[in-house]
């Protein structure tokens, strides 16, 4: 019943020269980034930073959804509006992230090299209605995945179980009005090569629409949050992004229906220049995909805006100019029309190992 109201949300998402701002930390993540800039880990900050994203004029130009923490999404201001109306006001569309979290799967060994299934379908659908009713239009939910070749990871068992997960959850979001972000992020940790990464990629992406297809999703009313197919972060292979760019390509013409609308790339811990170089040459290639190639980037566009800012109110407009920098350097880049000449970007990588938010 919500089918022509969830196209319609796509469209306005895909638009061209648009992407999407991952704003979802949890308050764990968010304190670990407000930790590096010496910010207590308050209620009152959280919301100062998250008004000083949604408020940064123009940000409608280059940002066409914003995915929200379930703290952001209920919160008000002094003045007693809701803190996402403005984004609501400039048409840029309110998303939620609905996962809640990840946790071992049984009889994996409890280290840091477990595998993890995603949890939150126990009352997904009452949170989705709630969520609808609020004002989100889309969501997302991000499985984790690792590649490990002496240790045959990720393991068949991981990638089932995560793809069973996010068919289900895709399902309920689309019977409640939610656009599914469908993100299987296989992590950038580790040494293996870029072929190893694709080939992996390939396989868990079969998987997913494998499952999708199973619990009769429309894929017409999702979209895809992958990782780009690159080299680990500790392989001796130097970043060539016209390579990332072909063989991402080439794995989404061998595993991605050609009906699915839209890919919104992770930046995965790249540095925000890389993240915006690799989105410029992967939107350079020819493809035999049809679907929108843009950005759903949290880090890759938050991490110098957060240094500007540095809890300062003072700050704001600064910090407000450089998160619509990144924002116009990722929007040419969705159109493989960047030009770095004059990109003062961070080019620090920002991965962390096991990531989780």
């Amino acid at each position: 019943m919500y089918r022509d109201e969830l196209l319609n949300t796509i469209e306005k998402l895909c638009k061209s020269g648009k992407g999407i701002l991952a704003a979802d930390e949890s308050t764990g993540t968010i304190g670990k980034r407000f930790n590096n800039i010496n910010l207590e880990n308050t209620h009152d900050n959280r919301m100062q930073y998250r008004d000083l994203l949604f408020t940064a004029p123009g940000l409608y130009e280059y940002i066409s959804g914003v995915i929200v923490y379930e703290e952001t999404l209920f919160d008000k201001t002094k003045d007693d509006k809701d803190l996402i109306q403005n984004l609501i006001d400039n048409d840029i569309i309110v998303g939620i992230k609905v996962d809640q979290g990840v946790k071992l799967i049984e009889n994996q060994q409890k280290d840091q090299d477990g595998e993890t299934n995603t949890q939150g379908l126990v009352g997904l659908e009452e949170r989705c209605k709630r969520y609808y009713a609020q004002g989100a239009k889309f969501a997302k939910w991000r499985s984790v995945l690792k590649i490990d070749k002496d240790k045959d990871l990720p393991s068949e068992l991981a990638i089932n179980e995560n793809a069973k997960s996010l068919a289900n959850y895709a399902s309920i979001c689309i019977e409640n009005g939610l656009v599914p972000i469908v993100e299987p992020e296989i992590l950038m940790d580790g040494t293996h090569t870029i072929e190893e990464s694709y080939e992996v990629s390939v396989k868990v992406l079969k998987c997913v629409y494998s499952e999708l297809e199973k619990k009769g999703v429309d894929i017409e009313c999702t979209l895809l949050k992958p990782n780009m197919v690159r080299s680990g972060v500790l392989s001796n292979e130097p970043l060539d992004y016209k390579k990332i760019a072909n063989y991402t390509i080439k794995a989404f013409n061998e595993s991605v229906p050609f009906n699915m609308p839209g890919v919104v790339f992770l930046s995965g811990g790249m540095s925000e220049t890389e993240a915006t170089l690799a989105l410029n040459e992967i939107n350079k290639v020819e493809s035999r995909f049809p679907g929108r190639l843009t950005f759903s980037y949290g880090r890759a566009l938050q991490s110098s805006v957060i240094k500007v800012w540095n809890g300062d109110k003072n700050n704001l407009v600064d910090a407000q100019m450089m998160l619509l920098k990144r924002a116009r350097c990722n929007s040419m880049a969705s159109n493989g029309k960047y030009i770095n000449e004059h990109d003062d970007g961070e080019k620090d990588s920002l991965h962390e190992k096991n990531y989780t938010y």
